[in-house]
């Protein structure tokens, strides 16, 4: 049995029920324990609050020599998080190998993030000098997903850290194993008891972190359960949100482009992690004519050589979905939309066991009422337009807006879509799935709340404090002021 709940440096079982996570691939349980109750929740956000008092005073170097062994302890361990987070969810281990790498990397931009957006600075002036500082909020609860459950909430994590917060952290349920080895690293760095708690567990034990005395909540996840988290802290600005949601991102390809390149590039943008990042492209937009035919056959050709497999089969590019149930929500969804009218390229095939699935492109030019919704699965979806202006028309027709992109090799085809297309990450031919930590991660519309992380998680990770400091108490003057 696994340990659910990590409070004060220490890991012991929670109150609740056992829970299990199965491993997609293979069907073995890989992680099992009790999860957290409302008690040990309680008692996790009151440890995080004596602990505030206590971090928030540290000195910054201090705070930054301890994340900066932390990146240290996860460099030792990298292969282990690799192997725990694909087995958990069942993506390749390159992939996961990459993940591993990316958290280790956060903790250099984190700092130097930190350093240009949330820094400190004096300026003189007539009476003495004016002073910007930043302060941190307080006990900052941490939702991770499933798809990156080390990279994204080490993403939150670092920076709140950094900034003087303390955490709470509820890893996804479906990948529950990473948070150990994360604790791991960080109590050998010397982050202090109490810095980081760890509450395991599904929806109940999420319930209750909300219901108690936060000061934020960082979380990546579904459209749903950001918007269900928005209304929940309607009418308190006091708790400050930073909320990554999702995105039905497009992809448009026109010519002049190489068709190869143009079709690996929407493979990728379409089927990385078995379409299970929030940047992936679900809709590509093509011309009519022998341009757009040439691409479509170009990425069907594509979908149908890729090596699927279990996550420690060699060359694989890609692994199962995270469970049978997700499995079996990517089947629904294109028999929803075939049911629409969208014509099969190459239709999504599953396995009857475990998370495999192939990878599905649709035609849903002549589909009707095709729901504006992230599936997250590998299943494309093509529009044919007849003009660049529809292109763009259409693939702002999302209430969406993560990423996007446009693969042409025409420059002021490149202008038109920079200046209308509406995505906060917008590539230009590369993979909608790209992104760089030194980078802001986020968009407009559903896909958050104007929040964005990576780079700028250091914007809502603390908040800005500007003084006017004389030496003197000094007498003062006004027109009409007594003298």
């Amino acid at each position: 049995m696994d340990h659910g709940v990590f409070i004060d440096g220490l890991w012991r079982d929670g109150g609740a029920g056992v829970f299990s996570n199965t491993c997609p691939s293979t069907g073995e349980i890989v992680w099992q324990g009790a999860a957290a109750d409302a008690n040990d929740v309680a008692e996790a956000v009151a440890s995080a609050r004596r602990a505030f008092r206590i971090w928030s005073r540290r000195a910054p170097q201090e705070r930054i020599a301890i994340l900066e062994r932390y990146a240290e302890e996860i460099g030792k361990r990298a292969e282990a998080i690799a192997e725990v987070i694909s087995r958990d969810m069942g993506k390749a281990l390159w992939d996961s190998r990459a993940e591993a790498g990316t958290m280790k990397a956060k903790i250099a931009v984190s700092i130097a993030a930190m350093k240009e957006r949330a820094g400190e600075k004096t300026e003189a002036a007539a009476f003495g000098s004016a002073q910007l500082t930043h302060r941190p909020h307080g006990v900052m609860a941490v939702f991770g997903p499933f798809n990156f459950p080390g990279h994204l909430p080490n993403g939150h994590i670092v920076p709140a850290l950094l900034a003087g917060n303390t955490c709470v952290f509820k890893p996804s349920e479906l990948a529950p194993g990473v948070a150990t080895l994360m604790a791991e690293c960080f109590k050998a760095a010397g982050l202090p008891p109490g810095c980081l708690n760890i509450v395991q567990g599904g929806r109940e034990t999420g319930g209750a972190l909300i219901e108690n005395d936060i000061n934020g909540l960082l979380f990546t996840g579904s459209a749903a359960t950001g918007v269900f988290f928005h209304k929940q802290f309607a009418g308190r600005p006091e708790v400050i949100l930073a909320l990554e949601m999702g995105g039905n991102n497009p992809l448009i390809i026109w010519d002049p482009a190489d068709i190869d390149a143009a079709a690996d590039i929407a493979a990728q943008s379409a089927f990385l992690t078995t379409g299970q990042r929030c940047s992936c492209a679900r809709r590509i937009v093509l011309p009519e004519g022998r341009f757009g035919d040439a691409v479509v056959a170009a990425i069907a050709e594509r979908a149908r050589a890729l090596r699927i497999g279990a996550w420690n089969e060699p060359d694989i590019f890609m692994g199962p979905l995270v469970s049978e149930r997700a499995r079996d929500q990517a089947m629904s969804f294109q028999d929803m939309l075939l049911s629409r009218g969208a014509k099969p390229v190459l239709a999504l095939t599953a396995k009857p066991q475990g998370g495999f699935v192939t990878p599905g492109v649709l035609d849903v030019t002549a589909a009707s009422d095709i729901p504006d919704e992230e599936l997250f699965g590998p299943l494309m979806q093509i529009v044919r337009v007849k003009d660049f202006d529809t292109a763009i028309q259409r693939a702002n027709a999302t209430k969406y807006g993560l990423s996007g992109g446009l693969v042409c090799d025409d420059d002021a085809r490149w202008v038109v879509a920079y200046n209308e297309m509406r995505a906060g990450i917008l590539n230009r031919n590369r993979p909608t799935a790209g992104a760089s930590g030194s980078m802001p991660f986020g968009g407009p519309g559903l896909s958050g709340n104007f929040r964005p992380g990576a780079y700028y998680a250091a914007d809502y990770c603390a908040w800005p404090q500007a003084s006017q400091l004389a030496p003197k108490a000094a007498r003062m003057t006004a027109p009409g002021f007594p003298a």
